[in-house]
């Protein structure tokens, strides 16, 4: 079994790549989405998260996420602290969705932070979706409903691309030029598979 990660920035058109994998027989785990149900159901995140910030943070057993992000925009320090608290939760899961996804020649996770998190050490081979820069900032202000400069501060609190590129084994170019299809099927075809 190949294990396969997927990451990019903000915008970049991870999801959409990630989708094409998936239709091409390639499972793929959402990290990000499966991170989000963790910190609503785990009981263990729960609890270390309210010692880390307080009962306030969960109102009736819901995480109340805007005020988390209050705790750590802008902090370093207490970021890496939520980080450690689900990070090893979310490599349970996913080691957990692997068993069930044995059978499979190629399976992928799709991460934005895949490098940050160091989930790049349990993949063996990672592809990185590009997009030039003004393009995603467009696409994030029409999908989130944010203002250009929210978005751009979002970028720049990311890896940057290049840093990216560099330690990843393919790159996707999401330019709405070249096809996303023919790029998915060309790695698969390098990891030695095909596209069904």
């Amino acid at each position: 079994m190949i294990k396969l990660g997927i990451t990019g920035g903000i915008g970049s058109g991870k999801s959409t790549v990630s989708e094409i994998f998936t239709l091409c027989g390639v499972p793929v785990y959402i990290a990000d989405a499966e991170s989000k149900k963790l910190v609503g159901t785990s009981p263990l995140i729960k609890e270390k998260l309210i010692a880390l910030f307080g009962k306030e943070l969960y109102k009736g057993n819901v995480l109340d996420k805007a005020l988390l992000a209050s705790h750590i925009f802008n902090n370093k320090e207490k970021l890496e602290k939520v980080n450690a608290i689900i990070h090893p939760e979310v490599k349970k899961d996913y080691e957990q969705w692997l068993e069930k996804n044995k059978h499979h020649k190629i399976v992928a996770q799709e991460a934005a932070i895949l490098f940050e998190s160091g989930f790049n050490k349990l993949m063996d081979k990672v592809v990185m979706v590009y997009a030039p820069l003004e393009l995603r900032i467009q696409r994030t202000m029409a999908r989130d409903d944010v203002s250009y400069e929210k978005v751009l501060e979002r970028i720049q609190n990311q890896m940057p691309d290049e840093e990216k590129a560099k330690l990843s084994d393919f790159v996707i170019v999401n330019d709405g030029v070249g096809s996303l299809i023919e790029q998915v099927q060309n790695v698969i075809q390098q990891l030695g598979n095909s596209c069904i």
